[in-house]
C-alpha cells in the first residue's frame, strides 16, 4: 500500500506532519508503554494526550515547528513524534527551542530517532532560520544522549530541571546544543 499522506518535509524513510485526532489512540498507547516512559516522572492520562497534540497543533500553526507526528514513508505507520517544542519552564537557557523524540518501543534501534532528529535539525537551522537547538534529558538517559551527540550537538552542562526537582532519579538533567553561530552550516 502506498502512503499517500502529505508531509511538511521528509527524511529517507520518515514522514513528518501536523498531528490529526487520529494520532490520540496511538500516542496513548506510546505513552503507557512503561519503558517508553522510563525515564519521565509518570504515564501520560489520555486527556494529557489530547492536551499535548492540541498544543503541538497550535505551536505548529503559530511558530512553523512542533514535535511533529511522524511516520514511516513505506506504508504511512504512526510511530510517535520527533522534532522542536518551545520550552519556557525557568532554568538559566529558557525560553529555547528544545529537540526531542519519542518513538514506539518496537521501532527502537532502528536508527529512526537519529535519522529524524537529524532531518528536524536540518529544517530548524535552514529552512526556520533558528539559530540555536537544545535538547535536554535526564543524565540517566545515555540512549537519548547518545542521540544527541550523533546528530551534532555539543554538552553543555549539567542542572537540577526545575520541573523534576522532587524525583531524585531524573531531577539531574543534561543540556545539549547546537549554536548556527559557532557552526556555519548544518546538513544532513
Amino acid at each position: 500500500m502506498k502512503n499517500k499522506k502529505k508531509y511538511i518535509f521528509t527524511s529517507q524513510r520518515l514522514g513528518f506532519r501536523n498531528w490529526e485526532s487520529t494520532d490520540i489512540e496511538e500516542m496513548f498507547q506510546i505513552n503507557t508503554d512503561e519503558e517508553v516512559m522510563e525515564f519521565f516522572p509518570g504515564i501520560a492520562t489520555k486527556e494529557q494526550i489530547i492536551d499535548f497534540i492540541e498544543r503541538m497543533k497550535s505551536q505548529f500553526v503559530y511558530k512553523g515547528f512542533c514535535y511533529f507526528a511522524v511516520d514511516k514513508l513505506e506504508n504511512g505507520e504512526f510511530i510517535g513524534f520527533i522534532g522542536l517544542s518551545e520550552q519556557t519552564y525557568e532554568a538559566e537557557f529558557t525560553p529555547c527551542i528544545d529537540i526531542g523524540w519519542r518513538i514506539k518501543r518496537n521501532e527502537w534501534n532502528k536508527g529512526f530517532a537519529t535519522e529524524g532528529a537529524k532531518r528536524c535539525l536540518d529544517y530548524a537551522l535552514n529552512d526556520l532560520k533558528i539559530k540555536e537547538i537544545y535538547s535536554i534529558a535526564p543524565k540517566i538517559n545515555t540512549k537519548s544522549e547518545h542521540i544527541m551527540t550523533k546528530i551534532g550537538l555539543r554538552k553543555q552542562y549539567e542542572f537540577e530541571h526545575p520541573l523534576l526537582i522532587n524525583d531524585e532519579r531524573l531531577k539531574i538533567c543534561v543540556l545539549y546544543k547546537y549554536d548556527l553561530s559557532k557552526n556555519t552550516e548544518y546538513s544532513i
